[in-house]
C-alpha cells in the first residue's frame, strides 16, 4: 500500500474545530452500523463534533431519498450544514449515494451562493463554510462498486445465502433432488459466483458472464454426469440479473422447467429475497466496517480544497483510498461492456478479486478431466489440529490435480500416514461434498516428520509421490522445513511440496491470513453477542472469554475489535498489574453510564502468571459493590463447526492455486527422465499477503519465524489494535504518520489511466 508519512502530531486535536456528519443511504447493508460507530467514536476522539444524518438497516436509518435528487431539495441540505458548520461528510451507501454526495460537493459553492442570494444564511456563514469534503464508505450486499475488493455486508449476506445452502443441501441428499437457488445481484454476480464456489454448485448465472450458446444441453450433460457418478443432488445457483448471451433474463422458473421436461429430476426452486440483508453481521463486516471508519475520519481531517472526494475501500488485506468518480466510473463502464456484450472486459472491470473468482470456478466446474493422464503422483495431507475449511482445500486440490491429468493420493493422519503407509488414490467423487464439512476428512495429526524421515523417504518413493501439498498449521510449516532440510541426506524428499496454512490460530509465517481462522472469529464472536446478550437484564456485569490461539492474538484481538470488547490480552503486547489496574478503573467508569456490560478477552497463553482464572478473580474483587463477573473458557467449540463463506472460498482457491503452481515446478524440475527438486524456491508456503496471493520460500521464511512461540516475528494486525481501545474509549495515542494515500484505479482494460 502506498503511505503518506505526516509529521509527529496529536491525533486526539486533529479535528479540534471541525464538524462531521454521518449518513447511510441507499439499501441497508450488516456492518453499516459498526462503520457508524468508528466513524463517530473516532471522530470524538480527534476533538471534532460528530452529527446523525437520521434516515439517511442501521441504527439511524438509511432512506433513498427523492427530494435529494432536487436542487432545491440539496439546497435545503447545504442550508441544514451550514447552519450547523458542518464542512465534511461521511456517506455510506452504494454507487447512487456515492454520486449524489459527490454532485452535492460539485454543486456546493453555487449552493452557497443561491443560499446568501436567497438570504437564508450570510456571506460570513457561506465563507467559514466554503468547502465541502465527501469521503464515502460503500455499503452494499452485491459487492457490486468497482475499485474495493469487498463492500460492507457482502460476506453477511454470503453467511446467509450459505446457511439456505446448507439446510437445502440435507433435504435434498434425502430425496434425489435438484435445486435452484435464486440470490440477489441485479446488476452484479458476486453474491452468485462467490456462493457457487463456496457451495461446490454445479452452475452458476451471473450476468457479467451469460452462458454460451447451446447452454441447455450443456447444462442438462452436467447434470446428468454428476448423477451418474454418484451423486444425490445438484445445485444451480442463479443472479437475479441473469441474463443470456442475447440479453434476454433467464429465470430461475425457466431453469426449473427446463430440467424438469428434459431430464424428469425432482426440481425445487428457493429465492432468498431479503433474507440476504438481514441478520447480525459477520465478524469480517464488523472488522472491516470498524476499519474503514477510521480511515474515512482520517481521510477527512487530512483533505484540502484540492483532494478529490474520495471512498476509502478494501484490497486484499490494505485499506486504501481511492477517487470516487474514478471508482464510479469503472462501476458505469461494467454495465456498458455488459450492455455491449464485451462480457470479459466486464469480468476484468469488476477487478482482480472477482476475475479470481470466476477463473477458478471456470476450471472446477467447467472442464472435463483430460484422456492423457500425466503420469504425476500428487499427494495431498493435512497436519496438526483440525479446522474449518480443510477439507474445501483437500478438494480443490484433488480436483485441480484431476483436471491437470494428475493422478492424485490421499494420505490419511498427516506424516504418521505418511511414514507408516496411510496412502491411498483419491477420486473426483470421493471429495463432492466436502466444502461445506467442518474439521478433517483425511485425518490429521500434530507429529513432525524429522524423526521418520527414513520410512517418510520410502513412502515417498514405494507410492512414486512427486509433488506434496501440505494444508496445516504452524505444524505443516515447520514439517515442510524439516522436509526441506531432509534433501541433502534423502534424494526422494526433493519433490516440489507447497504448504497451505490452515489454523485458527492464523500464526503460519508468510500469511496474513489461515483458513479457519474465519470461521473460528465468526464463533467467538456469535459467543460473545450471547454472553452480553445474557447481561441485558441484569445490568453491571463483565464477562472475562478466554479465546485460543496458542501465543497468537490474532483472534482475541480481532474478536475484540467485532464484539465490541473493552480490552484483549496477547502474549505480543506485554501488560503489567498497573495494565489490569487501569481496565478495572474504566469499567467502573463504564458502569456509572447507560452501558453497563462488560467484556475481556483474554488469548489462552498471554501470560503464564495473569491467567484467566487471576483476571477474573481480580476483577470480581476490585469491582465489588459496582459489578459483578464471570468467565467463559470457549474452548475446542473454536475449532469445530461448518466453515464460513470467506474460509470456503479462500480454501477453494488456495487449493486450486497450489496445483497450478506444483504443475508448472514440476515441468521445471524434470531432469534426465526423473523429478529433482533441490533448489529453496521448490518448497513453499502459499499465503495471502497484503494484496496478493504469494508463494514465498520455507527456507526464506526462517529469519521472521519465532519458534520458540510459533508465531511470525512481524503481524500485521498489531497495528489496528489501538484502533479497539478507541472505540472502547480509552484514552490512547493513535499512530497517524502512516495512512493510505489517494491511489488510482488500475483495470485491465485500457479503458482508464492506472
Amino acid at each position: 500500500m502506498s503511505k503518506v508519512l505526516h509529521p509527529t502530531r496529536d491525533p486526539t486535536k486533529m479535528g479540534l474545530g471541525k464538524s462531521i456528519a454521518v449518513l447511510t443511504s441507499g439499501g441497508d447493508a450488516q456492518g453499516m452500523n459498526a462503520a457508524v460507530r468508528a466513524t463517530v467514536r473516532v471522530g470524538l476522539y480527534t476533538g471534532a463534533k460528530v452529527y446523525f444524518v437520521h434516515e439517511g438497516g442501521t441504527v439511524i436509518g438509511s432512506a433513498r431519498c427523492k427530494d435529494f435528487r432536487t436542487r432545491e431539495g440539496r439546497m435545503k441540505a447545504a442550508c441544514n450544514l451550514v447552519k450547523l458548520g458542518i464542512t465534511n461528510l461521511c456517506v455510506i451507501g452504494g454507487d447512487g449515494s456515492l454520486t449524489g454526495a459527490n454532485e452535492f460537493r460539485t454543486e456546493w459553492s453555487g449552493l452557497l451562493a443561491d443560499l446568501v442570494r436567497a438570504g437564508k444564511i450570510s456571506a460570513e456563514e457561506a465563507k467559514k463554510s466554503s468547502h465541502l469534503n465527501i469521503v464515502g464508505m460503500v455499503g452494499s450486499i452485491d459487492n457490486d462498486f468497482c475499485g474495493t475488493d469487498m463492500t460492507i455486508g457482502t460476506d453477511s449476506a454470503l453467511h446467509r445465502i450459505i446457511e439456505v445452502v446448507d439446510a437445502i443441501t440435507t433435504t435434498a441428499q434425502s430425496h434425489q433432488r435438484t435445486f435452484i437457488l435464486e440470490v440477489m445481484g441485479r446488476h452484479c454476480g458476486y453474491l452468485a459466483l462467490v456462493s457457487a464456489l463456496a457451495c461446490g454448485a454445479d452452475w452458476v448465472f451471473i450476468p457479467e458472464m451469460p452462458p454460451d450458446e447451446g447452454w441447455e444441453d450443456h447444462l442438462c450433460r452436467r447434470l446428468m454426469d454428476q448423477r451418474s457418478r454418484g451423486s444425490r443432488l445438484n445445485v444451480i445457483i442463479v443472479a437475479e440479473g441473469a441474463i443470456s448471451r442475447d440479453g434476454k433474463p433467464i429465470t430461475s422458473d425457466q431453469i426449473k422447467k427446463l430440467v424438469t421436461d428434459r431430464l424428469g429430476f425432482d426440481t425445487r426452486t428457493t429465492v432468498l429475497g431479503h433474507v440476504q440483508r438481514g441478520g447480525t453481521p459477520s465478524a469480517f463486516d464488523r472488522i472491516l466496517g470498524s476499519r474503514m471508519g477510521v480511515e474515512a475520519v482520517m481521510a477527512l481531517l487530512e483533505a484540502t480544497p484540492d483532494t478529490p472526494a474520495c471512498v476509502v475501500s478494501l484490497s486484499g488485506n490494505q485499506a486504501v483510498r481511492l477517487p470516487l468518480m474514478e471508482c464510479v466510473q469503472v462501476t458505469k463502464d461494467v454495465t456498458a461492456a455488459m450492455a455491449q456484450g464485451k462480457f470479459e472486459d466486464a469480468i476484468k472491470l469488476r477487478g482482480r478479486s472477482f476475475e479470481n473468482n470466476w477463473n477458478t470456478y471456470k476450471l472446477l466446474a467447467h472442464i472435463n478431466p483430460p484422456d492423457v493422464k500425466s503420469n504425476i503422483n500428487v499427494a495431498v495431507m493435512n497436519i496438526g489440529a483440525p479446522c474449518a475449511g480443510m477439507n474445501a482445500a483437500v478438494r480443490s486440490a484433488v480436483k485441480m490435480g484431476i483436471i491437470q491429468g494428475h493422478s492424485m493420493l490421499a494420505v490419511h493422519d498427516g506424516f504418521d500416514g505418511l511414514a507408516h503407509g496411510q496412502i491411498e488414490p483419491i477420486t473426483w467423487t470421493s471429495v463432492s461434498g466436502w466444502t461445506g464439512i467442518g474439521g478433517s476428512m483425511l485425518g490429521t495429526k500434530r507429529t513432525l516428520p524429522g524423526k521418520m524421515m527414513e520410512e517418510v523417504s520410502l513412502n515417498i518413493a514405494k507410492y512414486n509421490i512427486h509433488a506434496l501439498v501440505i494444508i496445516g498449521g504452524f505444524e505443516a510449516y515447520v514439517g515442510g522445513l524439516e522436509l526441506v532440510q531432509a534433501r541433502e541426506k534423502y534424494e526422494e524428499v526433493c519433490i516440489p511440496i507447497v504448504v497451505i496454512p490452515a489454523t485458527v490460530s492464523n500464526n503460519v509465517p508468510g500469511s496474513d491470513f489461515s483458513i479457519g481462522a474465519d470461521t473460528a472469529l465468526n464463533t467467538i464472536t456469535s459467543t460473545c453477542d450471547r454472553i452480553k446478550q445474557s447481561a441485558a437484564g441484569t445490568k453491571r456485569r463483565v464477562f472475562i472469554v478466554e479465546t485460543m490461539g496458542g501465543y497468537c492474538g490474532y483472534l482475541a484481538t480481532m474478536a475484540g475489535l467485532a464484539a465490541g470488547a473493552d480490552a484483549a490480552y496477547i502474549f505480543e503486547e506485554k501488560f503489567t498489574i498497573r495494565d489490569l489496574e487501569a481496565n478495572v478503573e474504566h469499567l467502573l467508569e463504564k458502569m456509572k453510564t447507560t452501558v453497563k456490560r462488560g467484556l475481556i478477552l483474554r488469548n489462552e497463553n498471554c501470560n503464564s502468571n495473569y491467567t484467566t482464572d487471576f483476571i477474573f478473580s481480580l476483577y470480581s474483587e476490585e469491582g465489588k459493590g459496582v459489578f459483578d463477573c464471570r468467565k467463559n473458557v470457549l474452548g475446542h467449540m473454536q475449532q469445530g463447526g461448518t466453515p464460513t463463506p470467506f474460509d470456503r472460498n479462500f480454501a477453494t482457491k488456495m487449493g486450486a492455486k497450489s496445483v497450478l503452481w506444483l504443475t508448472e515446478k514440476l515441468k521445471e524440475c524434470y531432469r534426465h527422465g526423473r523429478i529433482f527438486a533441490n533448489t529453496p524456491d521448490s518448497a513453499c508456503v502459499l499465503g495471502m499477503k497484503k494484496r496478493a496471493l504469494n508463494f514465498q520460500p520455507l527456507a526464506d521464511l526462517k529469519a521472521d519465524t519465532d519458534f520458540e512461540h510459533r508465531i511470525p516475528k512481524t503481524q500485521w494486525w498489531l497495528k489496528i489494535r489501538p484502533i479497539m481501545k478507541i472505540l472502547a474509549k480509552y484514552d490512547i495515542k493513535l499512530d497517524t504518520s502512516e495512512h493510505a494515500n489517494l491511489e488510482h484505479v488500475v483495470n485491465k482494460t485500457g479503458s482508464l489511466k492506472k
